[in-house]
């Protein structure tokens, strides 16, 4: 449950629209993500926000393919 509440503290951004978006994907995906997954999620909320959101919103793209699985529940936050 720490991990949990911890995760949520680190969703909370400089941009409302990730906060917006990151609570959303904590509140239906986040529990289910495995092991791999929730690596994933923690290098992506490393991310400066502008990138972050660049990444979500598709505006930029990474050729880092082990993003691609949380990604893609980020863009249907």
């Amino acid at each position: 449950m720490k991990e949990l509440e911890r995760a949520r503290w680190r969703c909370r951004r400089g941009l409302l629209e990730l906060d917006i978006i990151l609570q959303r994907f904590m509140d239906q995906h986040y529990i289910q993500l495995d092991e791999q997954g929730l690596e994933q999620f923690e290098k992506l909320l490393a991310l400066p926000d502008n990138d972050l959101w660049d990444l979500i919103t598709a505006r930029q793209v990474t050729a880092d393919d082990n993003w691609q699985q949380v990604l893609k529940l980020l863009q249907k936050s």
